[in-house]
């Protein structure tokens, strides 16, 4: 959606709107409903990602875009995306409703609300679902959680401290672990129920050593976080991330997958590296990814015997590579 198209949709808007909203087919036909949602029938429920996401602008200073981009996937499934020209980073951030509570993963690279406030754009998310659902606001708990502790990923964890009715993550593994219950972590997978809807974790570690990768019932979309997704996927320990891609090959192997969706784009549709802490990226690569794909990646994994880059048609691999951040300054060999 363009500039242009955005201003039709919203007439009233006088000035740099703060956030961009786009809804699939699925997200419009949706009347309110104040009985319970059933999230447990005809799935995977249905829903769509946009042909074209917020990916920054050639001159930061003349980007006339709002700060993050929200698309109604479906009736109850929000995914954010921060600006580029907000952050290089511009990570995505899915928002999941149940009868009784909200999920939001990875809280984009802001802190301050006078930056750009993401806790009033997933409040206006929340007064948007419940508007159209017959429900009260207050009555929804909200979890803020993330993929993994690094800051583009929990930085504005704490513009939701003093949010009544909201518990967050913490930023210690300790922490991060007892937000879910694990007692057994990385293997241990556990259910959270957000009312009716259920949502699989586990430990996913390689990128980092504290991560998780989150399986939605109702979408049937596996979150990977940054441990595998559309871009440059660095890989700190490999021997954990290889395990962790063993137990997404054998999740995928009993479990309906629709999409595997990462946090971040950094490849051109082309297959293109973008540079790092590029700004604009008109041809970026769509986030969702399929099964075939992963284990497309799964299977080149299984070459690998030392650190480089290593491409696998979707994602670069980059085994122990993380200094070196591009991958034409990167010394070791890539395929």
């Amino acid at each position: 959606m363009d500039r242009r198209t955005f201003l039709s949709y919203n007439a009233a808007a006088l000035t740099v709107p703060a956030v961009l909203t786009t809804y699939s087919n699925a997200a419009l036909a949706a009347a309110p409903r104040p009985e319970p949602i059933d999230f447990k029938s005809n799935l995977p429920a249905a829903g769509s990602f946009p042909d074209r996401w917020i990916c920054g602008s050639e001159s930061l200073m003349d980007n006339t875009d709002p700060p993050v981009h929200v698309h109604w996937y479906n009736a109850h499934t929000a995914i954010l995306r921060q600006n580029k020209a907000y952050s290089y980073e511009a990570p995505f951030a899915p928002l999941y409703f149940g009868n009784d509570r909200v999920l939001l993963l990875d809280e984009g690279f802001t802190q301050l609300r006078n930056d750009w406030d993401l806790r009033g754009v997933v409040d206006e998310c929340i007064a948007d679902w419940c508007a159209r659902n017959g429900r009260d606001p207050a009555s929804l708990e909200l979890l803020v959680a993330f993929s993994h502790l690094h800051a583009d990923h929990y930085a504005a964890v704490n513009q939701f401290a003093d949010r009544p009715n909201t518990r967050y993550m913490g930023l210690t593994h300790e922490e991060m672990v007892g937000f879910w219950g694990m007692t057994n972590y990385p293997e241990e997978q556990v259910t959270l129920d957000l009312g009716g809807r259920d949502i699989l974790i586990w430990g996913s570690p390689g990128h980092v050593v504290s991560e998780f990768a989150y399986y939605d019932s109702y979408t049937q979309i596996l979150y990977t976080g940054d441990m595998f997704y559309r871009g440059r996927c660095y890989i700190t320990f490999w021997e954990p991330w290889f395990d962790s891609m063993t137990r997404l090959m054998e999740f995928v192997d009993t479990h309906p997958v629709t999409h595997v969706m990462g946090c971040h784009v950094e490849i051109s549709k082309d297959g293109e590296d973008y540079p790092y802490g590029l700004t604009w990226q008109p041809d970026e690569a769509p986030v969702e990814m399929t099964v075939a794909q992963l284990r497309e990646a799964y299977e080149h994994a299984k070459t690998i015997t030392e650190p480089g880059i290593y491409f696998t048609g979707t994602v670069f691999l980059c085994n122990q590579t993380r200094s070196f951040t591009t991958i034409d300054s990167n010394p070791y060999r890539y395929s």
